[in-house]
């Protein structure tokens, strides 16, 4: 058959050629590599290779952040398509452990989301981190966002991405219900409190069973007595001691709140004072912004609002306190380390603030970023521009046990009557004493 069609081709062409009188040569065959009517044999085309990508790991504590994370991801590889990342985050409780194993190995992940303040320090001590200090767009830090991940020999370790704040969250219908204004003092907020109370409702949300939520509230309420960043420098610095009369009577001012809390509140925890807010039973709740989407979650119904700290007197300032709530490292032992440092150089600037702030709903450390959601916007705001440390956790994070938690435990120590405010200021002093080196 397939000789039958050749000789019947060659036949025809045959016939056309003599009908047309055409003494062309006739045309060879046309084989793979060569240009019909040409004669000229082409080269062959070999297709383009691809650039293989860098790839890239990214370490963290938080699972809950996995979606904000592949939206910034995918932000940063609009400009830099050839290097691929992948967020690979571990239990938060597990996460210590897994990182320091993996470091302690010569391994771990390209970038390290790094603990804030003394657990960074540690690791940028341990030689296991590259300094970023000359890292373009470090300079929108100030000095006191970057000391959360600064090392002991001074040098910037880490790019901070999100502040954590604390201030007192309120239920808008509760406050309308009697006629209640946001406190401009602390008079006024007492006041706030009495009128609650009259009306069996449990003015703050408030429990000291877990530790953290003393040093939280303390932290927040502190600095209308302690007048906020000014003592804080001073403490820093080694001119001012937490057993100053300002310090104790911020304690003070932590005890003299029990008339407003809840009944039992020695035996109450987070899940319970969380709960009593949300199911309108509290009118106040002093806790950080990651509690917003939980409570609106749990509560969708819920009128939120918040406000600052009031100042003790009426020409003082009103204040919330933050602190950096993670930074971002670059693994020196990292074989990518070239293509880490585009990606946390990507992490300084205000496209990356702007996508922090309206996926993880938290005050970004990137200055004039705002947020979509009126309630983030006004933290935002806040922390920009009245925010004072949270002293306990930038300043008395060291020790064995930390200060911090020294703090924690001598404040129990006070709810349940066993301690004087002077000797829970006492306590910590003596804590810091034992290795805190006043920052000159």
């Amino acid at each position: 058959m397939k000789r039958w069609s050749t000789v019947a081709l060659t036949t025809v062409v045959a016939s056309a050629l003599a009908f047309t009188g055409c003494a062309k040569k006739e045309e060879p065959p046309v084989n793979e590599g060569t240009n019909k009517g040409n004669n000229q044999e082409t080269e062959k085309v070999e297709p383009p290779k691809q650039t293989e990508k860098v790839k890239l790991t990214i370490g963290s504590w938080r699972t809950e952040d996995t979606e904000a994370y592949k939206k910034i991801i995918a932000a940063f590889n609009e400009t830099n398509p050839d290097i691929e990342i992948e967020f690979k985050p571990t239990k938060n409780t597990e996460y210590n452990t897994v990182l320091n194993t993996a470091l302690q190995t010569g391994g771990g992940p390209d970038i390290i989301h790094l603990r804030p303040y003394a657990a960074g320090k540690q690791l940028a001590d341990g030689g296991y981190l590259e300094p970023l200090d000359n890292l373009q767009g470090m300079d929108v830090f100030s000095k006191d966002t970057l000391l959360a991940a600064t090392g002991s020999d001074g040098k910037v370790y880490g790019v901070p991405t999100v502040f954590s704040s604390t201030q007192i969250f309120y239920n808008k219908k509760l406050f309308e219900q009697y006629n209640l204004q946001e406190p401009k003092t602390w008079d006024e907020l007492l006041k706030v409190a009495d009128t609650l109370k009259q009306n069996k409702v449990t003015p703050f949300a408030f429990g000291s069973k877990e530790g953290w939520l003393l040093s939280l509230t303390h932290g927040a309420l502190g600095p209308s007595s302690y007048g906020g960043s000014d003592f804080t420098n001073k403490v820093a610095s080694g001119e001012a001691k937490l057993t100053d009369p300002a310090y104790i009577d911020s304690i003070k001012a932590m005890k003299d709140l029990v008339p407003y809390f809840p009944d039992n509140y020695v035996g109450l925890g987070m899940d319970d004072i969380r709960n009593l807010f949300v199911t309108e039973q509290a009118g106040m709740f002093v806790m950080g912004d990651w509690e917003v989407a939980v409570m609106k979650k749990m509560n969708p119904d819920l009128q939120l609002d918040l406000f600052p700290v009031p100042p003790k007197d009426a020409g003082g300032k009103a204040t919330v306190t933050t602190w950096v709530d993670g930074s971002f490292a670059v693994n020196k032992a990292s074989a990518n380390k070239e293509a880490a440092m585009k990606f946390v150089e990507f992490m300084t600037t205000k496209q990356f603030g702007e996508i922090v702030i309206n996926e993880l709903q938290k005050p970004s450390t990137i200055p004039g970023v705002s947020a979509a959601d009126p309630l983030v916007s006004k933290i935002a705001q806040n922390a920009d521009t009245i925010a004072t440390p949270y002293m306990a956790v930038v300043y008395l994070g060291g020790g064995n046990p930390t200060t911090k938690a020294t703090l924690e435990t001598s404040l129990q120590g006070m709810y349940l009557d066993k301690m004087t405010p002077e000797q829970v200021a006492d306590e910590v002093q003596k804590s810091a004493d034992t290795w805190f080196q006043p920052q000159k």
